[in-house]
């Protein structure tokens, strides 16, 4: 390669010092010794096209010496004839174009019968890599000379001439290009294919200089070009050949070419190739192609042409064609189809569903097509969704779900968080039961779950969930009967899920309906079924925490309990007295019979008791067994710090808590609340650590001042400056540390909220 390039370099310069002398038989002798060079068979094309653009650009500096000193003296053609007799061809015909082309400029002879004469002398090197780059070197020089008119003078040649010119040159490349394929031994098969796709420019420049014709019409392209071109494609049987220079005519000619051609020459070619050919890229493109131009402007697609029954119809039949199509190519091309409807007919739905329907046909008839496809189907699964941007209008597809059985359950769960996620974050609400039906429907994966849930990572499996139960809120309708109507389609599909999964997705349900409820609380005035129907949801919330009880959910179903009782409560239903006691009751019993652990059943009775505290609508004979079980409750859990927080607490039930017969005011029985306060400070003498006493003592201090200030009659200055006097007393003894000084800092904070309020006389 070294040694080449040196002989170049020293011909290439002898010629140029010869020109620049005047003396031209040695400037051609020079040059046919560098052209000589471009006989060589031990390059590579990389390095035979470096070689080839350094000759050419030399051969730049001869031309223009003859367009100087030749065409003003009338002699070039003596010297178009003289050149050829160089002493080889391949030198000799590189001469012959640099001289040709500088004799067309000259206008002494017909053009048309010098590039006749070209084209037809370039078939002299048959060598596939040398002719190549010679007819590539034909192409290029002559860019400039092709006639380009219709009406051009009869020696100048017309556009007829031009295209025969260009399509002869295609041709003959086209032999050379696939000749390359059959050289050599079969071991070199794969570096041959390699060495090819690194030449298949030199090809396809002849169709990008056809489509630069301005003379080229769409009828010239339709019964002229094309057709020569796509006769070159079949009778190759090159695969290489055919899949490039597919997607070369579908690149270079323009979108209205392309239109004109498309039904019944393009794309029943496309039927028929090579089965190498990946068909698959060359139906995508032109789908591509043509709906990027329909999507420019619509007007763009005449009403004649049915752009989308025309590539369904042969995308249908080279999947018939082939069967050993791979699953993959065949959803690429319906996804393909897709996009084609959504982009040129975005309000047809039914192209859309069409495809898919195919689709499925396909898979149903041939189940193995399907097989190991799962990524390939989901996206195409996903372009509606993207598209649309309403699950709504994805739910009219009768198709699309039937899809999702093909789908490998792991694939189909992601896709289902991804339609899931979709409907959140796009703020879509469902309206109908009958949508909400057909979306859990769809969603099966997430909501009944399946085999491999034990496979699922928990993490995952909660934030799935916890998708779920956001989805709930998105199914919402503006008419409560309809609403009740999508609560309780919701309820057939999400009990289903088994007890896993419950936990996550009830909750929402609960809410829902009591939202129903104070919906149709607001709307009593004018719906007279409105306490029937506002009873009929308090029994399905109750079902709904029998099945969170049974599935043993204890601390979120007692939580939600005491949330139904109070929403009961506000209802002013006639048996909300005899409900709300069935509730309270039922959260009693959790606590109980299931609540075990000493620090959850004080949180347990905290919120009971501020559940019933809000209550108003228990008549006596009901509110005092309640108040009652919770003082008992408080009382007997096994942690005096416990049980001296929990009477304290239901201190505030004999004080705030109301009753029917109060009418909305609060007991106020002031001697109650002080045998409960005193009870309280009893239980946090009998504690035997120090710290957690004084720290009850403050806390309790705290309750004194808090019914001191709020006049209750029973609690007196004497016994709040008793309680300070015994804090006072035992503080010094404490441990120091951070629970000591927290203590210390909340004592402080109170008698200065004492001394603020002058509770203390002294």
């Amino acid at each position: 390669s070294s040694g080449i390039n040196a002989e170049y370099g020293r011909e290439a310069f002898n010629m140029q010092r010869s020109l620049d002398k005047g003396q031209l038989m040695d400037g051609l002798r020079h040059a046919t010794e560098m052209l000589n060079e471009l006989r060589t068979s031990i390059l590579p094309p990389k390095n035979y096209y470096e070689l080839y653009m350094m000759v050419t650009m030399e051969l730049t500096h001869l031309n223009m010496y003859m367009s100087a000193e030749f065409i003003k003296e009338n002699k070039i053609a003596d010297l178009y004839e003289l050149v050829q007799h160089a002493g080889n061809i391949l030198p000799r015909l590189y001469l012959l174009i640099t001289v040709g082309v500088v004799y067309i400029r000259s206008e002494e002879c017909s053009r048309k019968d010098i590039l006749q004469d070209l084209v037809e002398m370039c078939r002299g090197v048959q060598h596939p890599l040398r002719g190549l780059f010679l007819r590539n070197f034909l192409l290029t020089s002559t860019r400039d000379v092709l006639p380009d008119d219709e009406t051009q003078a009869s020696d100048g040649g017309t556009i007829e001439d031009s295209i025969n010119f260009i399509l002869l040159n295609f041709s003959e490349m086209n032999k050379l290009w696939v000749r390359m394929q059959h050289q050599g031994h079969s071991r070199d098969r794969t570096k041959r294919e390699q060495e090819r796709l690194e030449l298949k420019l030199l090809v396809g420049t002849n169709l990008e200089r056809l489509s630069r014709l301005e003379g080229v019409t769409v009828d010239k392209y339709e019964k002229q070009i094309l057709p020569a071109v796509l006769k070159q494609l079949v009778n190759c049987k090159d695969s290489i050949a055919q899949e490039y220079l597919m997607d070369c005519i579908i690149q270079v000619f323009p979108d209205e070419f392309h239109l004109r051609t498309l039904e019944n020459t393009f794309l029943d070619t496309c039927c028929h190739p090579q089965s190498q050919v990946n068909v698959r890229n060359i139906i995508i493109s032109i789908i591509g192609r043509l709906s990027n131009f329909a999507q420019a402007d619509p007007a763009n697609i005449p009403d004649d042409i049915k752009l989308f029954d025309i590539f369904s119809v042969k995308v249908t039949q080279i999947i018939q064609s082939r069967s050993d199509m791979p699953p993959e190519d065949i959803l690429a091309l319906q996804s393909a189809l897709i996009k084609l409807a959504l982009n040129v007919y975005p309000s047809e739905t039914g192209y859309v569903n069409q495809v898919l329907q195919d689709t499925l046909s396909i898979f149903q008839k041939e189940e193995s097509r399907a097989k190991g496809c799962s990524g390939e189907l989901s996206k195409l699964l996903r372009v509606p969704v993207d598209h649309y941007q309403d699950i709504l209008v994805v739910l009219q597809l009768d198709a699309y779900p039937k899809l999702f059985s093909f789908l490998e359950l792991g694939t189909r769960r992601d896709l289902c968080v991804y339609i899931a996620e979709h409907v959140i974050e796009t703020d879509t609400l469902i309206y109908s039961h009958e949508q909400v039906d057909m979306l859990w429907s769809m969603l099966e994966c997430l909501v009944a779950g399946g085999p491999d849930d034990t496979t699922v990572d928990p993490e995952d499996f909660e934030c799935e969930q916890a998708l779920v139960g956001r989805l709930v809120h998105q199914m919402t309708s503006t008419v409560p009967d309809q609403q009740f109507l999508i609560l309780s389609t919701c309820k057939k599909h999400l009990t289903a899920g088994g007890d896993r999964r419950i936990q996550y997705t009830l909750p929402s349900l609960i809410f829902r309906a009591i939202h129903l409820c104070r919906v149709y609380h607001e709307l009593r005035e004018e719906d007279e079924k409105w306490e029937k129907k506002v009873t009929k949801i308090l029994q399905y919330i109750n079902s709904l925490l029998s099945s969170l009880v049974k599935a043993e959910f204890w601390d979120l179903s007692l939580r939600l309990y005491l949330q139904a009782a109070l929403v009961c409560d506000t209802m002013g239903i006639s048996n909300a007295e005899t409900v709300g006691y069935e509730f309270m009751s039922q959260a009693f019993a959790i606590y109980e019979e299931e609540v075990s652990d000493s620090k959850a059943q004080l949180i347990a009775i905290s919120l009971i008791v501020a559940t019933f505290e809000q209550t108003r609508n228990f008549s006596e004979e009901n509110h005092e067994p309640l108040r009652s079980q919770c003082f008992r409750a408080g009382s007997k859990l096994l942690k005096k710090p416990d049980q001296c927080r929990a009477v304290g607490l239901c201190s505030h039930l004999y004080w705030s808590g109301r009753n029917r017969e109060g009418e909305g005011e609060p007991l106020r029985n002031s001697t109650k609340v002080l045998e409960c306060l005193k009870k309280a400070v009893r239980i946090s003498n009998q504690c035997m650590e120090p710290t957690v006493q004084v720290q009850l003592f403050v806390e309790l201090l705290n309750k004194y001042v808090y019914f001191l200030c709020n006049g209750c009659e029973e609690v007196s200055e004497s016994v709040l400056s008793q309680l300070i006097g015994k804090i006072q007393e035992d503080m010094p003894g404490l441990e120091s540390g951070e629970i000591t000084r927290q203590i210390v800092k909340h004592f402080e904070s109170t008698l200065g909220f004492v001394t603020h309020r002058q509770l203390l006389s002294t």
